[in-house]
């Protein structure tokens, strides 16, 4: 299964927990340093965000034992009673992992797009990301530069900090668009005065190609633009500061960005609601990081996303790791998890509008050419048609297909049925 199709970028300043996030999320072994710019070439790692809908090998199941032909679940099954065989991911009591690339790249600093730290090396590191997710430090316990303060910050200093570095990313990805658009305007704006709007549309299209601008998504930025400006003057004669109102708007359309508000179990309380307009996801990343490892050792049955977990009856813990696993207990009940999977989740299903489908070479018994059940998940873009998912499985799929059968009503349908999250599909093509 492809699953660097679709990127979400981890960004941030420097000591904010970027690099224990990624390490949670995708299991990686990676630094994980008290110092700016630990991380220094991008990280890259493949994450599993469960699937919002359950496995179709629970209803599978359902109909196997309705028909006699499969024993009920069993309290020992290590599986919880899933079926399917995933070639990528996993999948226990229905829960099925799908996956996701995600890249940590490293800390920014103020006056990247001017070449400080890594400057434009790092903003092209977000080049191909659909997504981003903006971790911050809740706690206020850093300055911009990522060092440390040192002590506690109350409240107003916290979320001033909160601000601060959200503005700051904003800004540096804003003077970044505005340099390349600035960097060939002379021979834009020639085409605005031969073709008009057009030749803008066409314009910041080939500027902004490399950071994955489309046709369409430009169209709409302008279309906003327009809506939010009042310049009256031609764009040959536009100056500095409308070019960088475009180039935020641009920006909105280009790197949609989610938030980690991480460091969450030792922020000041009541930060987190004096943010009305962005929505900040509590995260506690080291939390989550060590629950899975305690899951790997053995010590206790914990799934991502869950808000508790259960310590294993044939565990053998020592007092101060008893105390630290009932000490994570509390904080996670508490919060309701530990956020990293629910960012995931509201990043990838919400903002990015992808579903989960699952192609199949027998429609009757949801299995492959090996007799494997329900083998691939994919992760597409909503309302996805039956065509272009045989694209996404095999190209050759896609220029010999036939028809597709659902699996679930046995409905032949044709190249342009439109897909929902959770359909088992069949395709036929030419071989």
């Amino acid at each position: 299964m492809v699953v660097n199709e679709l990127r979400i970028g981890l960004v941030g300043k420097p000591n904010v927990g970027k690099s224990t996030f990624f390490s949670a999320a995708t299991q990686a072994q990676v630094d994980i340093a008290n110092y700016p710019f630990c991380t220094i070439d991008p990280n890259v790692g493949v994450a599993f965000v469960e699937a919002r809908l359950s496995c179709p090998c629970k209803q599978l199941r359902e109909r196997l034992e309705q028909d006699g032909r499969l024993e009920e679940t069993q309290v020992e099954d290590p599986r919880k009673g899933s079926l399917c065989q995933p070639r990528t991911g996993s999948c226990i009591a229905h829960r099925r992992f799908v996956p996701v690339a995600l890249v940590d790249v490293a800390g920014l600093v103020p006056g990247a797009s001017e070449g400080r730290g890594r400057g434009n090396a790092f903003l092209s590191d977000l080049a191909n990301s659909d997504a981003l997710i903006q971790v911050v430090d809740a706690a206020g316990s850093t300055d911009l530069e990522g060092q440390f303060l040192g002590g506690a910050s109350n409240s107003e200093q916290a979320i001033a900090s909160l601000h601060e570095e959200i503005t700051f990313l904003h800004e540096e990805l804003d003077a970044w668009i505005a340099g390349i658009l600035n960097e060939g305007w002379s021979r834009g704006v020639r085409r605005v005065q031969a073709e008009g709007d057009k030749g803008l549309a066409s314009f910041i299209h080939e500027r902004l190609s490399g950071l994955g601008a489309t046709a369409s998504s430009v169209n709409q930025a302008l279309h906003e633009f327009q809506q939010s400006t009042t310049v009256s003057v031609q764009p040959w004669e536009w100056d500095a500061s409308v070019l960088r109102h475009l180039a935020q708007v641009l920006r909105q359309s280009l790197f949609p960005i989610a938030y980690a508000a991480n460091k969450f179990d030792i922020a000041p309380p009541g930060v987190l609601s004096s943010f009305q307009d962005i929505a900040l996801e509590p995260c506690m990343a080291d939390m989550e990081l060590a629950l899975r490892r305690a899951t790997s050792a053995g010590m206790i049955d914990y799934q991502p996303g869950d808000t508790s977990f259960a310590l294993l009856n044939d565990a053998s813990l020592s007092e101060p790791q008893e105390k630290a696993l009932n000490h994570m207990m509390k904080k996670i009940m508490d919060a309701g998890g530990t956020g990293v999977a629910r960012l995931l989740d509201r990043v990838l299903f919400d903002q990015l509008e992808r579903i989960v489908v699952y192609p199949v070479q027998d429609e009757t018994h949801w299995v492959d050419g090996e007799g494997k059940v329900l083998p691939d998940a994919f992760v597409v873009p909503s309302s996805i048609q039956a065509k272009a998912l045989a694209y996404h499985v095999h190209t050759d799929l896609g220029d010999g297909f036939i028809r597709g059968v659902d699996g679930k009503t046995r409905r032949v349908v044709g190249a342009e049925h439109e897909l929902s999250d959770g359909d088992v599909l069949k395709i036929h093509a030419k071989s």
